[in-house]
C-alpha cells in the first residue's frame, strides 16, 4: 500500500482526524462483488469438489464490469471454469454464467443455484 505524504499507519486509528486517500472508496464502489450467499454457495460447491479431489485452487477477482471466480486443479494452469457475475447481461441473458476454459459457456441464466448445476451434476463413469 502506498502512502501519500501526511497519511499515517493504516493500522493507526482512523478516529483521531488521520486523513484518508479520497480515491480509495470511490474504487471499491466501482466494482461488481458477490453477495454473502452467492459466495457462500460458489464456496460450498468448491468446498465439496476440493473434497471430491477435482479442484484444488480458487482466485476471486472483482472488476469494474464482472466478478469472477476461478477454479484451478492446480496453481500454476489456467482456470478449468470461471463462474461469473456480469450485472449488465442481468435483463437479458442472466448475470450469471458458468465459463469453461476453452471459452465456451457450459450454463447462463438469472439465478445462481440453477447456473451451477452444470459443475454440480455427478461425472458418468464409463463402464470397460
Amino acid at each position: 500500500m502506498t502512502f501519500v505524504s501526511g497519511d499515517s499507519d493504516p493500522s493507526a486509528s482512523l478516529g483521531s482526524g488521520a486523513s484518508r486517500n479520497p480515491a480509495a472508496p470511490a474504487n471499491w464502489l466501482n466494482q461488481v462483488t458477490f453477495n454473502r450467499r452467492e459466495l457462500n454457495r460458489i464456496l460450498d460447491l468448491y468446498g465439496r469438489m476440493v473434497a471430491a479431489g477435482e479442484w484444488r485452487d480458487y482466485a476471486i477477482d472483482f472488476l469494474k464490469d464482472r466478478a469472477v471466480f476461478s477454479v484451478f486443479r492446480r496453481a500454476s494452469e489456467v482456470p478449468l471454469y470461471r463462474i461469473e457475475k456480469n450485472p449488465k447481461l442481468a435483463q437479458k441473458q442472466g448475470a450469471y454464467s458458468v465459463i469453461s476454459a476453452t471459452g465456451l459457456i457450459l450454463r447462463r441464466g438469472p439465478e445462481l443455484d440453477r447456473v451451477l448445476r452444470v459443475l454440480d451434476k455427478p461425472q458418468l463413469a464409463y463402464a470397460r
